[in-house]
């Protein structure tokens, strides 16, 4: 009888994270922040700012408009909402 052991693969997973600011928080439980990158363009090479926008879960409703945040990447909560707001880093003034 031969031994059959068994490996276990352990992935570690890095979940992505933005860091950006609070253009809306008027939903119950959800802002939404608005990210911007800045990417060079290949014709006229430019660096040219590109912004979108997520929506992340607040389970406590502490962020407000013009907060500046960091969202991590979850598991989808709704049709729109897989990301969670894990920091507020500077309120707005």
């Amino acid at each position: 009888m031969e031994d059959k052991t068994v490996q276990t693969v352990e992935k570690k997973v890095t979940k992505r994270s933005f860091v950006g600011i609070v253009t809306s928080d008027k939903m119950d439980k959800s802002i939404v922040v608005t990210i911007a990158t800045k990417k060079m363009d290949r014709l006229y090479k430019k660096y040219v700012t590109r912004t979108k926008k997520y929506m992340a879960h607040d389970e406590k409703n502490d962020a407000h408009v013009g907060d500046t945040v960091r969202i991590v990447e979850c598991r989808p909560l709704s049709r729109h909402k897989c990301w969670r707001l894990a920091e507020i880093i500077e309120r707005a003034k």
